[in-house]
């Protein structure tokens, strides 16, 4: 990566169980009541092998950038990707809004540099964090789809960050051999299905979320990619820095 940041002491958190045992008490009173739950019913990967194969490639895109000791699983689900960038090494904080998630992703992956908290993105989220330290990576999968207001992701995000910290960012990818082929071959109406609650309500294209980074405080942002064959892409990855 071409990201490099210089290396630095940092402060240790006196207490993480404390910490993380606050966390867990002062989250709940900040829902707004107006989420859905998502349901989750088990641990493990989304999707089966896909799922898997992606959070290492979370995994992987987290180790090749330096500094990075503290990160933030945006959206964490059911903390699989969590546990899985926790065992590379990283110090963990989960947050999601599924009560039936956190309670999945607390009873299989929490450990002492692991944990997990119910919250929402947003102000309240980030006054709960910052109060101790701010993060050296934020990382989100397959969450900003799901967004009525996707720049709340990127805002909070850069308000959690340090300066000079990243954002990796996923989403399914969407572009022009990719449309031309879901409308040649007729798949729109499943690809957009509205016969259930929840779902992809936002579709990225690369330069549509470029665009987005950039304008919420983010620079040299820098895209991978997974799935199928290229331009025909199931996801796209964002890495991008913080403004120092």
């Amino acid at each position: 990566m071409a990201f490099k940041s210089k290396r630095r002491t940092r402060r240790r958190l006196p207490d993480d169980h404390a910490l993380f045992s606050k966390l867990s008490v002062a989250c709940k009173p900040i829902m707004s009541g107006n989420y859905s739950d998502f349901g989750y019913t088990a641990p493990g990967p989304g999707n089966a092998n896909v799922g898997q194969q992606l959070a290492e490639r979370f995994v992987d895109l987290a180790r090749r950038l330096n500094g990075v000791e503290y990160a933030l699983d945006l959206g964490c689900g059911n903390g699989y990707l969590g546990s899985r960038l926790g065992a590379s090494g990283l110090r963990i904080t989960g947050v999601d809004t599924s009560e039936s998630g956190i309670a999945i992703a607390n009873q299989n992956y929490a450990t002492d540099k692991v944990r997990y908290v119910r919250a929402e993105i947003g102000p309240d989220l980030v006054n709960l964090l910052t109060a101790e330290h701010r993060f050296d990576l934020v990382i989100s999968s397959d969450v900003i789809e799901h967004l009525y207001r996707p720049a709340a992701l990127i805002d909070t995000a850069a308000s959690l960050l340090r300066p000079g910290g990243y954002l990796i960012v996923g989403t399914p990818y969407h572009g022009y051999l990719k449309n031309l082929a879901i409308s040649v071959l007729n798949e729109w109406d499943a690809h957009h299905g509205v016969h259930w609650d929840g779902g992809h309500i936002k579709f990225f294209s690369e330069r549509t979320l470029r665009a987005l980074v950039v304008q919420h405080g983010f620079k040299q942002a820098r895209f991978h990619f997974y799935g199928r064959m290229p331009w025909l892409w199931k996801h796209m990855i964002c890495v991008a820095q913080r403004d120092t």
